[in-house]
């Protein structure tokens, strides 16, 4: 177990996540655009939510270090599910996609479940905003 810079299997894990991560806030986003009046309001949003959405997640605080009601919350958190996979791979040279990268309240979760899990918000996220993108680009 060594810190440090991942290998290249691990790099890619790593721009696979940020990417996972990335089309899933870009997804939701663009549906707070099309869906709020004015850019004013969604900068509001924007600001409203950045902040909880980072203090409920584990870039600051180990899921341990945090009460319980606050370790449920992070650990649906979709940050989290970014973050402690990327962690992971930062840390240990040997993971594998069944290696324990989170230990959530209810239950144990792999590398592989955290990637389907982010696959999973953005497949959510992408779906809620089509008819709101079909209808604003008509």
């Amino acid at each position: 177990m060594g810190a440090g810079l991942p290998n290249l299997p691990g790099l890619g894990v790593v721009v696979a996540i940020v990417l996972l991560l990335v089309l899933g806030v870009t997804a939701l986003s663009l549906g707070l655009t099309f869906a709020l009046p004015g850019h004013i309001e969604l900068i509001a949003v924007i600001f409203v939510t950045n902040l909880p959405l980072l203090f409920a997640s584990t870039a600051l605080v180990p899921l341990s270090f945090m009460p319980t009601w606050l370790q449920f919350v992070a650990s649906l958190n979709p940050l989290s599910f970014a973050i402690e996979p990327i962690r992971y791979v930062y840390l240990h040279h040997d993971w594998t996609l069944s290696s324990i990268v989170m230990q959530a309240p209810w239950g144990n979760l792999s590398l592989g479940v955290t990637l389907l899990l982010l696959l999973g918000f953005d497949a959510i996220a992408l779906i809620s905003i089509q008819k709101l993108l079909q209808r604003k680009l008509a």
